[in-house]
């Protein structure tokens, strides 16, 4: 999926995530999309969350495996 900035919050857990969302979201344009790659288990149901409150929206929740520790990838369009 394309997305316009990425942000590397592994190895971090809550809230630090979503502060860091928080930050990245504020540096994009409306309608831009934020990749976030996280370690943190609990980011899951924190994003959504996050998500839902703030009306931006999740356009996709991936979980890789394949990495030395489960990671999870978030694609956040800023709301408009």
């Amino acid at each position: 999926m394309d997305f316009d900035k990425e942000l590397d919050a592994r190895g971090l857990n809550c809230p630090l995530p979503i502060l860091r969302c928080k930050k990245g979201l504020a540096e994009i344009d409306n309608g831009q999309v934020l990749k976030v790659v996280a370690t943190d288990p609990g980011s899951v149901k924190d994003f959504q969350a996050f998500c839902k409150q703030t009306g931006h929206e999740m356009l996709s929740l991936e979980e890789n495996d394949q990495a030395e520790k489960k990671e999870f990838i978030f694609h956040i369009r800023k709301r408009i």
